[in-house]
C-alpha cells in the first residue's frame, strides 16, 4: 500500500523544504512552521544563545524547543552566524530556504546605545555581511536566503539589498511582513529585554539567491586551469557531484542529497 503524503505550506515555506533557521529567540517562529507542517523533519533551527542562556532569557523558549524536538526538529544552541558554514554539522547539508528573522548585532554601548548611530548601524551591517558570506554556501541549486527587516530609518540604513549583491546574491522579491501569518509567533528584542516583543512595524522579508550563471561550466574551467584537485574540491564545496562516470551526458551535475549524510 502507497503512502502518499501532501505538502503543506505556510507563506513561503512549505513541508518539502529543507529549512536552516538562525538567530532564533524563543524559537516560537521555528515552532509555528512545524505546527502548520505538522512535523520538523525537515527544519534544523538555531540560535547565538546557549541553551542555559535560553532558560534565563525567554519564559516559553524550553517549551518551545522541546515540542520541536519532539516533532523531529534538529536544534542547535551556540551558533555564529559569521562561521556556520564551517559548522562541523551544518557544514554537511544544504538549504533550501535560510532564514534570518530581525538579525541584530546587540548594542554596541549598552543600554545607551542609539540604532541612529553610525557605529552602531556599521556594527549591524558587518553582522549581515557576515551571515550572506556563509549563507550562500549553505543554499541548494534553487535555495534562497529570506532576511526580515524593517524598511524604516535608520533600519534601512543596514543596506540589506546592498550588502547581499556584494557577496553575490540577487534579490528575487520583496515581500511585506505581517506577523499575523505566522500564528504563535513572538518577535523577541534579544538584547536588554529579551523577552518582550517590539513593534515591528514597516517591515519586509527579503529573499535573495546565488547570482546566476552555469555552475557546470565554472566547474569545468577551474578544472582545466588547476587540474582534477581543484575540480573535485570545487565540486565538494558547491554541494555538486560530477556524473560523468555514472550518468549519460558527461558533465552534467545534480545537487548531493546532503539530508541523507
Amino acid at each position: 500500500m502507497e503512502v502518499f503524503t501532501f505538502e503543506k505550506r505556510i507563506k513561503h515555506y512549505t513541508s518539502n523544504q529543507r529549512i536552516l533557521l538562525v538567530g532564533e529567540g524563543d524559537f516560537s517562529f521555528a515552532l509555528c512552521l512545524a505546527r502548520a507542517f505538522g512535523f520538523a523533519t525537515n527544519m534544523v533551527a538555531t540560535s547565538l544563545d546557549s541553551r542555559e542562556l535560553l532558560m534565563v532569557k525567554y519564559s516559553r523558549a524550553m517549551s518551545n524547543v522541546k515540542e520541536l524536538e519532539a516533532r523531529g526538529c534538529i536544534v542547535l544552541h551556540g551558533l555564529d552566524v559569521h562561521r556556520m558554514s564551517q559548522h562541523p554539522f551544518l557544514s554537511y547539508f544544504r538549504f533550501d530556504r535560510i532564514i534570518y528573522n530581525f538579525p541584530h548585532a546587540g548594542y554596541m554601548y549598552g543600554p545607551f546605545s542609539s540604532e541612529r548611530d553610525q557605529f552602531q548601524i556599521w556594527f549591524h551591517q558587518d553582522l549581515v555581511r557576515g551571515f550572506f558570506m556563509n549563507a550562500r554556501e549553505m543554499l541548494t541549486e534553487i535555495g534562497e536566503i529570506h532576511v526580515t527587516h524593517k524598511t524604516t530609518f535608520p533600519f534601512n540604513e543596514w543596506k540589506i539589498v546592498k550588502s547581499a549583491v556584494e557577496v553575490g546574491l540577487d534579490l528575487v522579491q520583496e515581500e511585506r511582513f505581517s506577523r499575523w501569518d505566522y500564528p504563535g509567533y513572538e518577535n523577541k528584542r534579544g538584547d536588554g529585554f529579551c523577552d518582550q516583543t517590539f513593534p515591528v512595524g514597516k517591515c519586509s522579508t527579503f529573499k535573495f539567491a546565488c547570482s546566476r550563471f552555469h555552475i557546470g561550466d565554472l566547474i569545468r574551467v577551474y578544472g582545466r586551469i588547476n587540474g582534477p584537485q581543484m575540480h573535485n574540491w570545487l565540486i565538494h564545496q558547491m554541494g555538486f557531484v560530477d556524473q560523468t562516470i555514472t550518468s549519460k551526458g558527461a558533465g552534467d551535475l545534480r545537487p548531493i542529497d546532503y539530508w541523507q549524510v
